[in-house]
């Protein structure tokens, strides 16, 4: 594939008659063949800003597929390969080790070339520059205040929070991250997105109580990666789509250009769910976070960032599996020894990363709704396919 190939955009209003609507499709209300569509063409619904590629891309190297004969164990059943694909609805399937292919599989109608949606993988990119922001000196400390950076939040329900309560959603203020309920925060902050009013998102962001001090309680909330993205934009001066290109995609042998949703023309980046890309490429991020951040031979994130930003921690007196917007992945026998973590979006989309193992497995999926509609727990197909690569 060419690299560095742009995007066709356009506004939402002018979307085209073969995709679906985007909130009928965040409901999961889309018969498969519109919803797969959409998925492979979110980047035409809403303006994007172009996350620029660097050049050749890295090779892939290819060896023998060995998860053909995989066995999964979940809830008391056992099941193959060719289930969890079938049932669990995926699209891409691509599977590392030791840096190399050992097993791809995509759906019909979806190819390499295909940029799918991430939805909320896109959070832990998001984190990650904040990372890179802290390593080129824009940001002091994830312990700095919020408000120093974002001095408009002050007297908001973000004054008094830090950046490491907003990049573990601790910040204890309200938010219901439900997709498929009408009047909820996330819906809010989805028919924003649509209306592409500059500026709405952290209007509403700003607009939230606060309804337990920060750190104590942990609550899913896309609306506080928005305001990640404006933080990291605050301290750098830079579009987030800029500067992850900057620091990473332009560097990382990507096969393509990729697009990062707005929240308006010339607006900021919708940093909780807007990045479109190809299957390859996402692993190659994995790829990137299993080398601890370093590419060729210098690291763009502080040290042991990528420890820091996927082990449990603490919420209050609560144990919290959730790290910088990553997700640990225990292991089969329950712990987190392997310091394996996951980026996860709805309808199932992951990147998992087991250091230990040096595995990076990517899943794109259309699955039927936005949560809880897997036939298979994607932990156990991780997990088994860990064992599997060994």
């Amino acid at each position: 594939m060419p690299a560095g190939r742009n995007f066709v955009t356009q506004s939402y209003d002018q979307q085209s008659p073969e995709l679906g609507d985007i909130v009928s499709a965040y409901a999961g209300q889309l018969m498969p063949d519109v919803q797969m569509r959409t998925f492979a063409r979110t980047h035409e619904i809403f303006p994007t800003r172009i996350i620029k590629s660097g050049g050749t891309p890295s090779e892939l190297p290819r060896t023998a597929n060995t998860l053909t004969d995989l066995a999964i164990p979940t809830n008391g059943d056992t099941y193959d390969l060719f289930d969890y694909v079938s049932r669990n609805r995926l699209v891409g399937l691509l599977a590392l080790k030791d840096g190399q292919i050992v097993h791809e599989y995509h759906e019909n109608g979806f190819d390499a070339d295909t940029r799918w949606m991430s939805m909320s993988m896109a959070k832990s990119v998001s984190t990650t520059l904040v990372g890179t922001a802290i390593k080129d000196g824009y940001i002091d400390s994830v312990d700095d205040q919020l408000v120093k950076y974002m001095p408009e939040l002050s007297g908001s329900g973000y004054d008094g929070v830090s950046i490491r309560h907003l990049l573990q959603m601790t910040s204890g203020v309200k938010w219901d991250d439900t997709h498929t309920t009408p009047g909820s925060e996330r819906r809010v902050m989805l028919d924003l997105q649509v209306a592409q009013q500059p500026g709405a998102i952290m209007d509403l962001m700003a607009s939230l109580p606060r309804i337990a001090e920060p750190g104590q309680i942990w609550n899913y909330s896309t609306g506080e990666t928005h305001v990640v993205g404006a933080l990291v934009k605050a301290a750098t001066g830079k579009w987030l789509a800029d500067y992850c290109s900057e620091k990473m995609w332009s560097r990382l042998g990507m096969d393509s250009d990729a697009a990062w949703w707005l929240e308006a023309p010339d607006g900021l980046e919708v940093a909780g769910s807007g990045i479109c890309a190809t299957l390859h490429d996402y692993a190659r991020l994995g790829l990137f976070a299993l080398n601890n951040g370093v590419i060729d031979g210098e690291s763009v994130v502080p040290d042991n960032w990528f420890v820091e930003a996927t082990e449990p921690r603490m919420a209050g007196d609560a144990p919290l599996n959730y790290g910088y917007m990553w997700w640990p992945v225990p292991s089969r026998n329950g712990d987190f020894s392997e310091g394996a973590y996951s980026a996860r979006g709805i309808f199932g989309q992951y990147i998992y990363i087991n250091p230990t193992r040096n595995i990076v497995l990517t899943v794109l999926s259309c699955r039927s709704k936005p949560k809880f509609a897997e036939a298979i727990l994607d932990n156990d197909f991780f997990n088994a396919a860990a064992d599997a690569l060994g």
